[in-house]
C-alpha cells in the first residue's frame, strides 16, 4: 500500500504562523499569575540580643534562616528590586524573598552583615536618623551605615525619632521626614526611596505623606505576601523574632503564597470610629480551596467569617478592639502544601 505524502498549501502555512503568533503576542499580554508577581519581605530587628527577645533572633536561628535561604529553592533579591518588579508588572520567580532590618542596631552590622555578607545574599536596613546621630551606644554609626550602603545594602527610611506617626498632627510627622531626608542627604548623599513605618502604624494621612515624599514604597508591620493588589505605601511583612523564629515557621513563611485581595474596609489602618469596625475584603483571582480560609485576631482567636457571594468576606465583630495594635491574619491551605496569606493591622489610638 501507498502511502499519500500531503504538503501544507502555503496559505495554510502562513495561517498557522500567524496564529501561533497572536498567541505570542497575546500570552504577552495577558496579565501575569499572581504567584509570579509576589514576594516574601521578612522583617528583623536585632540578633544575638537575649535581653530583648520580642525583637531579637538567636544566632542559632540566623545561620538556620541563611542556611535555608542559600539551599537553591529560594531567590533572595534587594528590594528595590522587587518593588519595581511588582509596579511595573513584569514576572518575579517562586518563591521571591527580600530581607528587611528595622532600626540599625549594632548588633546588624556585628552580628548579620558578616553573615548575610558571606552568603551574598541582599537586605534593606530602615534606619531612624535620631539615634545615630546621638550616638546610642548599641547603635550603627554614619560610618557603619556608609560601608553597608558601599557593600549593596539598600538604605530606607524610619523617621527621626521612630514616632507613633498615626497619633501625632500630621505636621509633625511631615518634619520628621523632611528632617530624616536631609539627614540622608548630607551622609549618604541622598534620600531613600523606601520607607518603613515605626511599629508598623500608619493612617490615611501619614500615607498620603509618604507618598509625596518622594518614597515609591513603604511597609507595614501586618503579615502577608507583597503583590499587585497592595498598597504599594501599605506594604506586608512577616516579622520574626527568637519566639517565632523557629526553623519550621521560618521555612511556612518563606513558601507563603499571596493572597490577593481588594475592598479592604475599614480602608484607613487606624481605627476611630465606629468600633468595633466593619471589617471586611474581596478576594481577587481564582484562589483554589478559598472555603478553606480562616481568619484570626490578635487576643481574640480564630473569628467567624460571613461570606457575601463568592468572594467578598466580612468579619463582624462585637466587641471593639483595643487601644493599641491589633493584628489580623487570615489563611488559605493551598493544595500543595503552601498556604496563601493576607494580613491586615489595625490601630486605635489612645484617648
Amino acid at each position: 500500500m501507498m502511502l499519500m505524502r500531503h504538503t501544507p498549501h502555503p496559505s495554510g502555512i502562513r495561517c498557522f504562523a500567524a496564529g501561533l503568533a497572536f498567541a505570542a503576542a497575546a500570552a504577552l499580554l495577558a496579565p501575569l499569575p499572581l504567584a509570579a508577581q509576589s514576594g516574601v519581605v521578612f522583617m528583623y530587628h536585632r540578633f544575638g540580643e537575649s535581653q530583648y527577645p520580642s525583637t531579637n533572633l538567636r544566632l542559632d536561628q540566623l545561620d538556620a534562616h541563611i542556611a535555608e535561604l542559600a539551599n537553591g529553592k529560594y531567590h533572595v533579591l534587594p528590594l528595590p528590586e522587587i518593588v519595581a518588579a511588582i509596579a511595573d508588572k513584569k514576572p518575579l520567580p517562586d518563591r521571591t524573598i527580600a530581607l528587611t532590618i528595622d532600626d540599625a542596631y549594632l548588633s546588624v552590622y556585628k552580628m548579620a552583615w558578616p553573615r548575610l555578607k558571606e552568603a551574598g545574599l541582599p537586605f534593606t536596613v530602615f534606619v531612624s536618623t535620631g539615634p545615630i546621630d546621638r550616638g546610642f551606644k548599641d547603635m550603627m554609626t554614619w560610618d557603619h551605615l556608609r560601608e553597608l550602603a558601599a557593600g549593596g545594602v539598600t538604605i530606607g527610611g524610619h523617621s527621626v525619632t521612630h514616632l507613633h506617626m498615626a497619633n501625632v498632627p500630621i505636621d509633625v510627622s511631615a518634619n520628621e521626614i523632611a528632617e530624616s531626608n536631609a539627614r540622608f542627604e548630607a551622609e549618604l548623599g541622598k534620600r531613600p526611596t523606601l520607607f518603613a513605618y515605626p511599629y508598623g502604624e500608619a493612617n490615611l494621612a501619614v500615607i498620603d505623606l509618604i507618598r509625596k515624599s518622594g518614597a515609591v514604597a513603604a511597609f507595614g508591620q501586618q503579615s502577608g505576601v507583597v503583590n499587585p493588589t497592595n498598597n504599594p505605601f501599605y506594604l506586608p511583612r512577616l516579622a520574626l523574632n527568637e519566639h517565632y523564629g523557629d526553623l519550621g515557621r521560618f521555612k511556612m513563611l518563606a513558601n507563603a503564597r499571596a493572597l490577593p485581595v481588594s475592598g479592604i474596609t475599614p480602608a484607613d489602618p487606624t481605627v476611630t470610629q465606629p468600633n468595633p469596625p466593619a471589617i471586611g475584603f474581596t478576594v481577587a483571582g481564582d484562589v483554589e480551596r478559598l472555603s478553606d480560609l480562616a481568619c484570626y485576631l490578635a487576643t481574640k482567636g480564630k473569628v467567624p467569617i460571613k461570606r457575601l457571594g463568592e468572594l467578598r468576606m466580612e468579619i463582624r465583630l462585637k466587641q471593639p478592639l483595643g487601644v493599641g495594635r491589633t493584628r489580623l491574619n487570615c489563611t488559605v491551605p493551598t493544595k500543595d502544601g503552601r498556604w496563601r496569606w493576607f494580613g491586615w493591622q489595625y490601630y486605635v489610638p489612645p484617648r
